[in-house]
């Protein structure tokens, strides 16, 4: 079981959590959502939940609840920019079909 990051998502990570002033690491999750099933969920997080699995990548926390880690187990997290737009990505090897916006996907 692993959750990894590329240098330019730990990068981005390092970064909002230093304009954050604080902050555990970064949770990442999935939820019930969109066309195809579910959609990735991030967000900043002070203190662990009972049951969380901690995975540390280049200096970076990234926490998942058990739940979660049935789908995103191997996910790789990146930060890219293209044009104007700019965001994390997820290498997921369980993915089996995505939507054609990419914002969810099934497994």
């Amino acid at each position: 079981m692993a959750i990894t990051l590329t240098d330019a998502a730990a990068d981005r990570i390092k970064s909002f959590l230093q304009q954050r002033g604080k902050g555990l690491g970064l949770r990442l999750a999935v939820r019930t959502s969109g066309c195809s099933g579910m959609a990735y969920v991030l967000e900043f997080i002070d203190e662990l939940d009972e049951g969380d699995i901690v995975f540390e990548d280049q200096g970076v926390k990234v926490v998942v609840d058990p739940k979660s880690m049935v789908y995103i187990d191997g996910t790789e997290l990146d930060f890219a920019r293209e044009g104007l737009n700019e965001g994390f990505k997820f290498n997921n090897p369980n993915v089996k079909d995505e939507c054609g916006c990419g914002e969810s996907f099934n497994i």
